[in-house]
């Protein structure tokens, strides 16, 4: 199991929507997220700023079997909607990294 932390930004004005959205998580969509590995999703919100810290068996494929899956396209469009950068899943590799750990 991975910890895999991410960092994505909302556009100005989305936070209450942000927050309002995921609120609720589709049954669907939760289901593909737990049948690709996904044990724990936290989000955390500062401002625009949005903090995740996934638990994953294997992130990539994860994305992998994501990207097309009928639960998660239609997350992903509203998502795009209030997102700064929108995920295109061209990428696999988060760009967060550990610095520092309390031993």
């Amino acid at each position: 199991m991975s910890e895999i932390a991410l960092h994505t930004r909302l556009k100005p004005g989305c936070e209450e929507e942000y927050d309002r959205v995921h609120a609720t998580i589709p049954s669907e969509l939760d289901a593909a997220l737990r049948e690709a590995g996904v044990s724990s999703w936290r989000i955390w919100r500062s401002g625009r700023d949005l903090f995740h810290l996934v638990e994953v068996e294997d992130y990539a494929a994860m994305r992998a079997f994501l990207a097309e899956h009928p639960a998660n396209v239609p997350w992903q469009a509203r998502m795009a909607e209030l997102l700064d950068v929108p995920d295109d899943y061209s990428g696999a590799a988060p760009d967060v990294r550990l610095v520092w750990e309390l031993p």
